[in-house]
């Protein structure tokens, strides 16, 4: 199948027009191109940017399908402008072994819009106590996480990267101290004390931090810290990549934005790691500035309006995510002047393909998946528009730029939004 799309940006919404051409799921030319026979879309005021990349959500199937599906899930993400994701194993079965494991497989196999490559557990069950069989699982996934639970035992830790790191895959740690969260649900900061919540220490994320940090430069094993929200454990990873350590970071769009000052007592403002205060998030700024932090990802984590209508106090933790990440780093950091486009680019596409070995983007001989973007009209979020299955989300209400009108996967149209005004035809 040939595909031309016409008069789009180039990486640059200030570029000069260009065209993309596929065929057979590979990008075969960019430049100028005459007459055409075959799918053609008109890309008029929109810029084109190679299919982002999200190294961290839950789909929540199998264990989980009413708050999220593969499916849905991965139609979301390609309204986002995802072409890849990896899914966290915080499944039911974990998937801790190959019949577990196959059980993931085979829901990706029959819903997947795009490409989704799911981790495999570090330990079995996720409990922190026994090593999986890792050369066995590691030429199915992507990676190996226990996310949403921190491994304590420093003994597992260490024989859990050796065992990794001989197959060559990525440790992607969730770094939390249980004994120091003390049944905490934001932050604990400013808004905590005024309103009595319970809160959650900033060490109880960066002191696990500095020990996986030290466990993978004892080991060698390749360690990627999700979700850095504390300016601790920013600083913990700059020192250690000065030092020659393997170790690569990610941080969600919503850290960048929000502050425990920003709080209401809603559900759609709590997650793990929560919003920390404002010092928090200075220092993740300066760590996407200046490479500290390689990726931002979602932690896309759908649950039912139900377990998200009880407050900060007692709604389930974890907001949606993957439909609003590229609009709100767009917004509030390349608009803002924080990081250039180019950066964001790399962020959220160029890097996690590096970090986690992914094909795809958007240069001629790749596997053609990219997205086109307006990123010149403004839109305000409406939860109930969202695709995805969970709607709560602290953006809500805002206006961003960044609307996605097209994503390709495989050099396949994966969504078209419904204000894509452009034409396409067949001849």
């Amino acid at each position: 199948m040939k595909t031309l799309i016409r008069n789009v940006r180039l990486c640059d919404p200030n570029g000069e027009p260009v065209s993309i051409m596929v065929e057979d799921g590979v990008i075969r030319e960019i430049g100028h191109v005459g007459p055409w026979a075959g799918l053609e879309f008109d890309g008029r005021g929109l810029t084109a940017i190679p299919g982002l990349v999200d190294v961290h959500v839950h789909f929540r199937e199998p264990g989980f399908e009413y708050k999220e599906t593969v499916a849905t899930g991965s139609k979301a993400a390609a309204a986002g402008g995802f072409t890849t994701v990896c899914t966290m194993p915080n499944l039911k079965p974990a998937p801790d072994s190959m019949p577990n494991l196959r059980r993931q497989l085979d829901a990706i196999d029959r819903g997947a819009e795009i490409e989704v490559l799911p981790y495999a557990t570090i330990t079995r069950g996720r409990i922190g106590k026994e090593p999986v069989d890792y050369a066995e699982l590691a030429p199915y996934v992507c990676a190996f996480s226990d996310d949403g639970s921190g491994i304590e035992s420093e003994d597992v830790m260490r024989e859990s990267m050796k065992g990794i790191a001989r197959t060559g895959k990525v440790l992607a740690e969730h770094c939390e101290v249980m004994e120091l969260v003390r049944g905490g649900c934001i932050h604990d900061g400013d808004y905590a004390r005024e309103h009595g919540l319970p809160g959650i220490c900033s060490e109880s994320e960066w002191h696990e931090v500095e020990r996986n940090i030290r466990l993978a430069e004892e080991t060698g094993c390749r360690l990627h810290i999700c979700h850095v929200s504390t300016k601790e454990s920013v600083r913990l990873i700059r020192d250690a990549k000065a030092r020659g350590v393997d170790v690569t970071a990610e941080t969600g769009a919503h850290y960048l934005v929000f502050t425990d000052a920003d709080l209401q007592d809603e559900g759609r403002f709590k997650m793990n790691p929560p919003l920390r205060a404002a010092d928090d998030r200075d220092e993740l700024i300066r760590g996407i500035q200046d490479g500290t932090i390689d990726c931002i990802a979602s932690d896309h984590a759908p649950h039912s309006a139900e377990e998200k209508s009880k407050g900060l106090l007692k709604s389930a933790m974890g907001v949606t995510g993957i439909e609003l990440s590229l609009p709100a780093v767009y917004t509030y950091a390349v608009r803002t002047g924080l990081i250039s486009f180019s950066r964001m680019i790399e962020l959220m596409a160029v890097n996690p393909r590096h970090i986690f070995g992914i094909k795809g983007g958007l240069e001629p001989g790749q596997r053609a998946d990219f997205t086109l973007v307006d990123f010149s009209n403004p839109f305000t979020v409406d939860p109930d528009r969202l695709v995805s299955m969970g709607h709560a989300t602290p953006f809500a209400g805002l206006e961003l730029y960044g609307k996605v009108m097209a994503t390709f996967f495989n050099g396949r149209s994966v969504f078209i939004n419904n204000d894509y005004y452009s034409e396409s035809t067949e001849s």
